[in-house]
């Protein structure tokens, strides 16, 4: 094909890329996948043939699964140079948009590589950073051939390098560049859209946080994302930030020139120019900022709405971009440092307040207040961060956000006429992306201004077609006077909640998406997002062990682990891997009931059925993911976790039952739960169990307490009320003595309050003494040390029956339970503040 078809499309006096020329191809062929976040994101393919590269554009990207065809589409030839290009195409240019290097390594073909081209078969092997093993790239046929598309399939073989993507994909695993990670020369950056500073900065040397590394400036790098839970987390680890709304938007700052990139690598700079240009006047030589720009109204929240309204009017000099992360400064990648000392240096560059480019400050601790204070302010929620994270590129458990008020983003599939005085249209027809399928969500008719009704009319009509693009339309009525669009807008939309049939409920039309592509929508679900549903079902099916050649060592969520093939659980053949994938994925659930608590622990570090024991104390050498906590009037400090590497840790330590307290790190001396444990002696039937749980549950709604339910994971229940912190531990476990002797004087055949086996032949024994000061009960989601792997399981009340089998949800079966759940069993425990009253204690003849 040769270079003149990849030169006919550029204009080097304004793109950086380079002009190349055809040269002889060495003997080991080198190849490159290179990300181009372009009008769409999409990976291209190069290999190395006859002096220049050979190239495919592949919209999905390339994946490890043997199952997954591929589309890739042949594109005009790039010079061999084009294999070391990173930078970004100037806005106007053929390919605008940032290009990084993903992959690169040699290809080695299988057979002659030029008759393979032209018969459609190519064969060969990859040797690269992330891609390797036996791949093919077939050409297609039919009608895409017969129209003069020369599209092919790019198809991984099955191999050794080969795996299901239900074992994870490679993009987004690892999107990073690969030229990040070593050192090269800069890309260049295109001169025409780029800001420069006109002043020279006067600045101090910044300290230099732990775990920056020297490095070049990356061209682009994917931001870390937010996982959606329903509460924030507590503790100390823990900043909080207000959730803005506006722009996500990475800083590029470089020679003195400044370039604003959206989350997707778009080149949004002209769009805002003032902000550029602060950005370009800051203290440094080079940096990478992440932060959100919004537009403040008169009390000085940020909404969405007046960021549209100033862009639409021609007027962004009023506003401001939030800076929340420093990723690199001055030829340090700061991404592997701490977020508190990422935070520090980026506080000592930016102003907190009065300028166009600000530090976006947070709070340390208190996250239900400080989310408490959000909504009493209606702001749109909070965005909880771990202190001590590195920076990680996608979504993760290391920032997490609670909303206010529910609001996404939906694909707009079409709309309806208006009606009465209204003009241009009535209402949105809105979906997300579910198995690859557009499922409808609803409809959006409010929240429009005259102006947005006219441009959101302008823009669809353009897009009009005969058949709608959802998967399960509405017909009939529902569909008459409706105008079909094709998916290509991305409307922002604020709700109260969702319907039991996947539609929404009182939705507010808050603006136009352009920063988000319709690809990307999804319904975000608190607690169990997408992602980690699949993940769940993946353990699943992962948990009883499979023939996999031994490895000496593992990683699980950054966690390594000895011996991981070790078996623990035997007749599952759960081994210590599918253990700590276990509590990986389940870490949204059981987090909020084991963080910032001292813990003691059922250790059994050759696995079940060997020799176990109880550890209270923390040992000497315990993980650095393992906080030690220091408790008054105990000679040594206990273990406390603050997030999944924490849980993970445990696991690597032989862990297999967890145990927290009733109170938390910052106030030991007030729980802030207190449990019956139901214990039935040997013969008891679990129907009496469960009479005995609901019973309970009765007596402390008389008694003004709202009380949740879990089995034990063997032939008990848990009951647990969750407390506002001001009970003192005496307090707390005197009124559940006097509930337990009530319903022993009510029905002493059935129950027993003392702890003497002989005492509980053939009764329940009403255990009480787990509300004393350093007394515990095993966590919520916590696996046991028994047979077939049972695990401590909340429940709703109406779940609760004879019918159920209390050792019923194991380590293999949970996940599946849990991918499959619409809402929390425990939905509004962590928000409920409740108190013994006088007249509860008085009712039990206390006081």
């Amino acid at each position: 094909m040769g270079l003149a078809a990849y030169r006919h499309k550029r204009d080097f006096r304004r793109s950086p890329e380079p002009r190349g020329r055809r040269v002889k191809s060495r003997a080991q062929l080198r190849f490159v996948v290179q990300k181009h976040a372009a009008r769409r994101l999409h990976y291209d393919f190069r290999l190395e043939l006859d002096g220049v590269l050979r190239s495919w554009a592949v919209p999905k990207g390339p994946s490890l699964d043997a199952r997954e065809k591929r589309l890739a589409v042949h594109v005009e030839d790039h010079p061999l140079e084009y294999g070391s290009f990173e930078g970004i195409i100037p806005e106007g240019e053929y390919g605008a948009g940032t290009v990084l290097l993903w992959d690169q390594g040699f290809w080695k073909p299988e057979g002659d590589p030029r008759e393979g081209c032209r018969k459609g078969r190519l064969k060969f092997q990859l040797q690269g950073r992330k891609l390797r093993g036996g791949w093919t790239l077939v050409r297609m046929g039919g009608k895409a051939a017969q129209e003069g598309r020369d599209n092919w399939l790019l198809i991984k073989e099955r191999d050794a390098a080969a795996r299901p993507l239900s074992q994870g994909d490679i993009l987004e695993e690892q999107p990073d560049s690969v030229a990040a990670r070593r050192p090269r020369a800069r890309a260049k950056t295109a001169r025409s859209t780029a800001h420069k500073s006109s002043r020279k900065s006067s600045r101090k040397e910044a300290p230099r946080p732990e775990g920056a590394r020297r490095g070049p400036l990356p061209a682009f790098v994917e931001p870390e994302l937010a996982t959606l839970v329903r509460d924030p987390p507590s503790g100390d680890d823990w900043l909080h930030e207000i959730k803005l709304d506006g722009y996500r938007m990475l800083g590029r700052v470089h020679g003195g020139r400044a370039r604003l990139l959206t989350r997707n690598a778009k080149d949004w700079t002209r769009r805002f120019p003032q902000l550029a240009e602060a950005a370009a006047a800051l203290p440094v030589d080079e940096a990478l900022l992440d932060g959100e720009i919004v537009a403040l109204d008169e009390n000085g929240i940020s909404s969405f709405q007046a960021l549209q309204n100033a862009l639409s009017a021609g007027r962004p000099d009023h506003l401001v971009y939030f800076v929340f992360d420093l990723l690199h400064h001055d030829g340090y990648d700061l991404r592997a440092a701490r977020l508190r000392e990422r935070k520090a240096v980026l506080a000592g560059l930016l102003p907190d307040s009065g300028n166009a480019i600000r530090y976006s400050g947070e709070v340390e601790g208190r996250g239900e207040a400080v989310f408490r204070e959000a909504c009493l302010r209606a702001l749109e929620g909070i965005v909880s961060k771990h202190k001590d994270a590195p920076y990680r590129s996608g979504r993760g458990q290391d920032w997490r956000k609670v909303k206010c008020l529910a609001r996404q983003e939906f694909v707009i599939g079409g709309y309806t006429e208006p009606r009465g005085a209204r003009a241009g249209l009535g209402a949105l027809l809105l979906g997300v992306h579910d198995d690859g399928r557009l499922r409808f969500a609803g409809r959006v008719g409010t929240g429009f201004s005259a102006a947005s009704l006219a441009e959101l009319h302008r823009r669809l009509r353009r897009l009009e077609q005969s058949r709608p693009a959802f998967a399960e339309p509405p017909r009939g009525a529902a569909a008459r006077g409706v105008h079909w669009v094709k998916p290509r807008l991305v409307a922002e939309v604020a709700f109260s909640n969702w319907t039991r049939d996947g539609r929404l409920r009182q939705p507010v039309f808050e603006g136009l998406r352009e920063d988000k592509e319709p690809d990307e929508i999804r319904r975000e679900r608190a607690r169990t997002p997408r992602q980690r549903s699949a993940a769940l079902r993946e353990t699943a099916m992962e948990t009883p062990a499979s023939p996999r050649r031994a490895s000496p060592a593992a990683e699980v969520a950054g966690v390594r682990l000895t011996h991981p093939e070790r078996v623990l659980y035997p007749e599952q053949g759960i081994t210590k891997r599918a253990l700590a994938r276990y509590y990986e994925r389940i870490a949204d659930w059981i987090l909020p009931h084991v963080v910032q608590r001292p813990l003691s622990l059922v250790r059994c570090p050759q696995g079940y059925g060997k020799t176990c024991f109880y550890q209270k104390h923390a040992a000497e050498g315990a993980s650095e993911h393992l906080k030690r906590v220091r408790v008054p009037g105990e000679a040594a400090p206990y273990l406390a976790v603050a997030d999944v590497r924490g849980l993970v840790s445990l696991v690597q330590l032989g862990v297999l039952e967890i145990h927290p307290w009733g109170a938390q790190v910052g106030d030991l001396e007030h729980p802030d739960r207190l449990t019956l444990d139901l214990d039935p002696a040997p013969g008891v039937a679990w129907a009496r169990v469960v009479a005995t749980a609901k019973a309970l549950h009765q007596r402390l709604s008389d008694l003004g307490l709202r009380s949740f339910v879990k089995t034990t994971g063997g032939k008990g229940l848990h009951v647990v009320v969750p407390l506002a912190p001001r009970h003192g531990w005496a307090e707390v476990k005197e009124f559940t003595r006097a509930l337990a002797e009530e319903c022993v004087r009510r029905q002493p055949d059935w129950y027993v309050a003392k702890a003497s086996k002989a005492a509980r032949s053939g009764k329940i024994f009403i255990d009480y003494l787990r509300n004393a000061r350093g007394a515990t009960a095993v966590a919520a989601y916590s696996a046991r040390a028994r047979a077939q792997a049972p695990v401590s399981t909340p429940l709703r009340w109406e779940e609760l029956s004879a019918k159920l089998r209390p050792d019923g949800f194991t380590v293999a079966s949970l996940p599946r339970r849990l991918s499959a759940l619409r809402a929390d069993p425990w939905q509004g425990m962590h928000r409920l503040r409740q108190t013994i009253s006088r007249s509860a204690f008085r009712a039990l003849g206390l006081r």
